[in-house]
């Protein structure tokens, strides 16, 4: 069974410098249907402005993975990692036990796009820890490239849950597949660009939750960039 999450049906908070679209209930927005989608706890779509960003915060038992898509992202936090990410670059923090961080756009013109995910750890109270890769373009070019997984595994982030995120960026007349194994569930969320996923349409910012199903085929008519994530 295939579900569509219509961009506009998202969360949407606009507070000047921060414009972010939710996916699933986040800070103020609340929408009993969505919670989370298995491990996924949030999904967020944020842009921030120019020479803003996200000072100092806590987070605890919680893994991070963070994408950004265009402009630069300066990372600082309380276990010693200092890096900045530009696309391309993928990100993830192991809060654990507890660990602070800052999130900064240190263009004084450009604006910075990212998307930011939670994911529910296998245990509580982890170490705090900090990985960045870089995934480069050939690599997501008409494929799905893993980007984050349980074992680490093809030059993935390893996080500590049962998911596999994968990346990619379609051309025109591409279409790929992906086999999810039984009881396992799929969380398609188109980043660019429109597709169809087992001949259904969707378009930026839609996603697609994918229930019962095996085999799917991923199609694009036109340049599209996709996440997917296969989830226990």
């Amino acid at each position: 069974m295939l579900t569509v999450r219509k961009s506009d049906e998202r969360g949407h908070a606009d507070h000047g410098w921060l414009d972010a679209r939710h996916s699933f209930s986040f800070a103020d927005y609340h929408d009993p249907d969505f919670m989370g989608y298995r491990s996924l706890r949030v999904l967020n779509e944020d842009r921030v402005a120019a020479g803003q960003g996200f000072g100092m915060h806590a987070h605890r038992n919680m893994e991070i993975v963070t994408i950004v898509l265009e402009g630069a992202l300066e990372h600082k936090d309380s276990i010693g990692n200092g890096a900045q990410m530009v696309p391309g670059d993928v990100q993830r923090m192991t809060a654990g036990s507890g660990v602070r961080h800052s999130e900064f756009n240190p263009s004084s013109s450009d604006s910075l796009h990212l998307l930011q995910i939670w994911l529910h750890p296998e245990a509580d109270g982890l170490p705090p820890s900090y990985e960045q890769i870089k995934i480069i373009e050939e690599e997501k070019r008409d494929r799905l490239r893993l980007i984050a997984s349980r074992d680490g595994s093809d030059g993935s982030l390893t996080i500590h849950q049962d998911a596999r995120l994968y990346l990619a960026d379609l051309s025109p007349g591409t279409t790929v597949g992906h086999r999810l194994d039984p009881g396992r569930g799929g969380w398609l969320q188109v980043i660019a660009g429109s597709v169809t996923v087992e001949g259904t349409p969707v378009s930026a910012g839609d996603a697609v939750i994918i229930e019962d199903v095996e085999d799917i085929t991923v199609a694009t008519d036109e340049g599209s960039k996709i996440l997917l994530f296969d989830l226990a």
